[in-house]
């Protein structure tokens, strides 16, 4: 096929659509058509805001258009790539078919590709055949969303669905391992918001407190069993939790405090209601929910280091 292919999104008011709905609509209406009868599985997975469902307009100003991967056996994977690069439209509902972005050179971007390939290539491992303590452990959880969030549109054999569900969170041991340690964090730097605020560096305190919200954030979505995905999109998944609700007015106040009393009372409540949250799970004999001094300095903390303890005995 001749191709003016470039590196452009529409300018001419094209209606936003979300990634996965316009991957899903070319899927059926274009994709389906040229390799019917062709055994094969297709699904918006990887990187990308859409794969999130964080997507907007905002989304579309630089590599937009239809995204999929088609999984197919490797001993067919070049001839349904031949069928897939020969017949596919400049452009889908106003959206190029081709493009680019930065050192990512115009192309289309219906992948053809066998899972156990891309799983491989994507993970560090195949998930169909093992998942050992060592992948768990060291498997960013941005990469595991990579896999079980986005959309799947065709999977026949349940290929995708196993391989989605083994993924689908951490065993019980490892969950514990990842709380622990996420509590540890918290203990490290807990009383260090108080310590910065009495020999006057108010900056140190705020830069404290900050990274106890975010790692409050990401202990929250452990405690709800969520991948939390890099830090763009950490407060959008966050928002999306049960417990962030109740939960955001404490940590807004601690963040927008403008002296340590207040930023103290914030970070307590913040604590205390995430503890409870935790307690509430079962995972371990119950740990006190009330913050304290920090031994006999004039700082509250809630004592991070007993959650993690808890949660070690119970590996």
């Amino acid at each position: 096929m001749t191709s003016t292919k470039t590196n452009k999104t529409p300018n001419d008011g094209t209606a936003f659509v979300s990634g996965i709905d316009l991957a899903r609509m070319f899927y059926i209406d274009v994709v389906r058509p040229l390799i019917e009868g062709q055994s094969h599985s297709a699904a918006r997975l990887g990187s990308g805001s859409d794969v999130l469902g964080f997507d907007t307009p905002r989304s579309t100003d630089h590599g937009w258009g239809p995204q999929l991967h088609l999984f197919v056996a490797a001993s067919e994977a070049d001839a349904v790539r031949k069928i897939i690069n020969s017949n596919l439209p400049e452009e889908f509902h106003g959206w190029p078919v081709y493009f680019g972005w930065d050192e990512v050179a115009v192309q289309h971007h219906v992948h053809v590709v066998p899972l156990e390939e891309w799983l491989k290539s994507h993970l560090g491992f195949d998930p169909q055949v093992d998942i050992t303590i060592q992948n768990w452990l060291t498997t960013p959880q941005q990469l595991l969303l990579e896999v079980t969030a986005g959309a799947v549109f065709h999977d026949p054999d349940g290929d995708l669905k196993r391989v989605r569900s083994k993924l689908e969170w951490y065993p019980n041991d490892i969950w514990l391992w990842l709380l622990a340690c996420q509590w540890r964090r918290i203990a490290q730097e807990e009383a260090f918001v108080g310590r910065t605020a009495e020999v006057g560096d108010e900056l140190g305190s705020r830069i404290l407190t900050a990274r106890i919200v975010r790692d409050l954030m990401r202990l929250c979505l452990l405690i709800e069993r969520r991948y939390a995905p890099y830090s763009k999109w950490l407060g959008s998944a966050f928002r999306n939790l049960r417990i962030a609700s109740g939960l955001t007015p404490h940590l807004d106040a601690a963040l927008k405090a403008t002296d340590y009393p207040t930023r103290e009372a914030g970070l307590c409540s913040a604590y205390e209601y995430i503890a409870r949250c935790y307690n509430r799970l079962n995972l371990t004999p119950h740990v006190d929910p009330e913050t304290r001094l920090f031994y006999k300095r004039p700082f509250r903390v809630i004592g991070g280091d007993r959650f993690a303890e808890a949660c070690l005995a119970a590996i």
